[in-house]
């Protein structure tokens, strides 16, 4: 089966799986791990952080770092499609009683200064919630899985920053907007207060986020991790997939943004689908089925399995396919031509 659903369904490596059998272990709770403790090093310096702190999951890590940037009753300012609003189960307004507030998000993702400056409850009022925080995304997985350049994020910084609020960025796949843009993550990161990334998603590894941020804002998040459950004990074992995709998955996700882009303009060609293969830049890609398409949504899932591969349906006619490692380019010469016949009738 070709699974195009997601990158969270991605295999680690050999080297992966060598590193964590061989891992050096300690108690990370007290800090003892070495193996965790090199990853937060390592993940430290590579988004131009201070610290940084090795948690479960992407939505532990936004929930955290949201929980230690906000008070119960502070409201956080997120685009209309950000993960963290639409698909991390309202963690933040159930766990932390932050309220959410939503502006549009622009075509690439990005936010525009203005909607966010007018979005803020300023000047302070009793009957507001304070603004304390705004989320950004990038890539960003609902538009087209964009890549947003540093000047955008730069920018939204400047005006959370002049009103003394925190930024903290959503970086699940960073890295694939490193690759993208030719820019460093840390460059992207810079005018944020933190960051998240996932380990488990492009980079392969078989599960684990990362914070990042300045000392104190890492050694406070210690403690919401605790709170919430995250506080692993040897958690060396899942840190070693890490530090291997660190050092050996990223360059790779160039193939990935390749595939992605020969599935895109391939079944383009199919007067069945709907499509501009131009709008994607990363691994994720969207497609619509026409109004020529004689099928139903579900009916083209159907015999899309039937020929072996599988993507996601976001609502509607609406389609997801993300490349990832596992996937090869004779893989998606296979998709191509099966998501064209299951459209055909």
């Amino acid at each position: 089966m070709i699974d195009l659903r997601s990158d969270t369904v991605t295999l680690p490596s050999p080297a992966m799986r060598k590193a964590m059998y061989e891992a050096e272990l300690g108690d990370d709770v007290f800090g003892e791990d070495p193996t965790v403790n090199r990853l937060q090093e390592m993940a430290a310096a590579r988004l131009g952080k201070e610290a940084a702190l090795l948690v479960v999951s992407g939505t532990m890590g936004n929930l955290v770092s949201c929980l230690t940037h906000c008070q119960r009753g502070d409201e956080m300012i997120v685009g209309e499609f950000n993960h963290v609003y639409l698909f991390e189960a309202g963690s933040v307004s159930a766990l932390g009683g932050i309220h959410t507030r939503s502006v549009p998000n622009q075509p690439d993702g990005s936010l525009l200064p203005e909607d966010v400056r007018q979005a803020l409850r300023l000047p302070w009022n009793e009957h507001y919630p304070r603004s304390r925080l705004v989320c950004l995304e990038n890539t960003h997985n609902r538009c087209n899985g964009a890549p947003i350049g540093p000047e955008k994020i730069d920018a939204v910084a400047q005006v959370a920053h002049s009103h003394g609020i925190s930024v903290h960025l959503d970086g699940a796949r960073i890295f694939n907007a490193e690759v993208a843009l030719g820019v460093p993550a840390a460059r992207l990161a810079r005018e944020c207060d933190s960051v998240q990334f996932c380990l488990s998603k492009g980079l392969a590894a078989p599960v684990g986020s990362v914070i990042c941020g300045s000392r104190a804002f890492i050694q406070e998040a210690r403690r919401w991790r605790k709170m919430v459950g995250g506080g692993m004990r040897q958690a060396g074992i899942i840190a070693a997939a890490g530090i291997v995709a660190l050092r050996e998955m990223i360059d790779r996700l160039a193939e990935d943004h390749e595939n992605a882009r020969r599935l895109a303009y391939g079944i383009a060609e199919c007067p069945y689908i709907k499509i501009d293969p131009a709008a994607f830049q990363t691994n994720i890609i969207y497609f619509d089925l026409s109004e020529r398409c004689p099928h139903t949504a579900e009916e083209f899932s159907r015999r899309l399995q039937e020929q072996g591969v599988l993507v996601s349906r976001p609502g509607g006619r609406r389609f997801r396919a993300v490349t990832h490692y596992g996937i090869t380019s004779a893989d998606i010469d296979v998709a191509i031509k099966a998501i064209a016949g299951a459209a055909s009738p």
